[in-house]
């Protein structure tokens, strides 16, 4: 396991901030921060994505896009938009 995989599974216990990505369906989480570039931080606090938002995982089967629940709207975000995604567990 490498350095990031370690640091991620500890902090799921921890509290800490994790990826969106590791929210299993049905889960739900707090917005923590957002990573990335301009444009898409834009974009993600344009659909809701703002730090403090609740947000509840409704799929992710592991590949392929994710829906949430952003503000009571569902989104479906790409693996590579949400890996860009903080969240606290909650």
């Amino acid at each position: 396991m490498d350095k990031h995989n370690q640091d991620t599974t500890s902090s799921l216990s921890a509290n800490h901030a994790f990826s969106l990505v590791e929210l299993k369906s049905g889960q739900t989480a707090t917005i923590h921060s957002l990573r990335g570039g301009t444009g898409l931080r834009s974009r993600l606090a344009a659909l809701g994505f703002t730090p403090g938002t609740g947000i509840r995982m409704l799929q992710n089967r592991g590949h392929g896009p994710l829906i949430v629940t952003v503000r009571d709207t569902r989104i479906a975000l790409g693996r590579g938009e949400a890996y860009k995604v903080w969240v606290l567990s909650g």
